[in-house]
């Protein structure tokens, strides 16, 4: 039987059981009270979708299916007293159906940034699993599966200030993601941008930039898969909470 997750974030072994999943919510682990966070930065992803990917759109993925690569990149922010600026958290995921109506067979891995300290992990594990509330609750909820591995490594991100081009890499775990902003004919050298899509995976209000993958690799905890060409968008986030 798959266990529980929220964004498939558990605490770590070697990080002090400050808030965990609601798997170990369930497994008797003591909760701390949850502190005032507020976090912004830019978030994106490579997937199997052929351009544009219909998740974004509340819509059924190609085929019923969609696995890719998740990155988010904490521009500023803080959770209580640990400042989370420039951290990134990535993972790989998969899952059939619609994500917003009746999703299933959710997996997924996640990463967090290795140069994160004992309390930033501990923040970013209470942030992402949900615990502290907003956006990522909301959206955990709608995301329950199985998580297949949890690591803290290296996660290289750049992203262009005009925002034509995204990039995340993990080497340790053979992980690329890369992308470059979709532009054609009529665009006049400009970005494709998107307001008020239906399906933001970053909540309400984000202008999604979309793209065209250059790289998307995975080979770990189950996970393979190499391409190009695929669907790519970059979405700025802000969330905040509790709530």
């Amino acid at each position: 039987m798959a266990r529980r997750f929220y964004f498939g974030f558990y605490r770590a072994d070697n990080v002090r059981p400050i808030v965990a999943s609601a798997a170990f919510a369930e497994e008797g682990v003591v909760m701390a009270d949850v502190q005032s966070w507020n976090i912004k930065g830019q978030w994106f992803d490579v997937c199997r979708c052929a351009i544009p990917c219909p998740c974004s759109w509340a819509e059924p993925p190609d085929d019923g299916f969609c696995e890719g690569i998740l990155v988010w990149h904490i521009q500023q922010g803080h959770y209580g007293d640990a400042r989370l600026d420039s951290l990134n958290v990535a993972m790989l995921g998969s899952f059939r159906g619609n994500v917003w109506e009746n999703g299933s067979d959710f997996k997924e891995a996640i990463f967090m940034d290795e140069r994160a300290d004992e309390a930033q992990r501990a923040a970013l594990q209470t942030v992402f699993s949900g615990q502290a509330g907003g956006w990522p609750k909301r959206f955990g909820e709608l995301a329950k599966g199985e998580n297949k591995g949890f690591a803290f490594a290296a996660i290289n991100v750049e992203i262009a200030p005009d925002l034509s081009t995204w990039r995340a890499e993990i080497p340790a775990q053979n992980i690329l993601a890369a992308a470059e902003a979709l532009m054609g004919p009529t665009s006049e050298g400009k970005v494709t941008k998107v307001h008020n899509l239906p399906g933001a995976e970053t909540g309400p209000g984000g202008v999604a930039t979309w793209g065209r993958a250059t790289a998307d690799r995975a080979d770990a905890f189950g996970f393979k898969w190499n391409r190009t060409g695929k669907s790519s968008k970059l979405i700025a986030f802000e969330w905040s909470g509790p709530d």
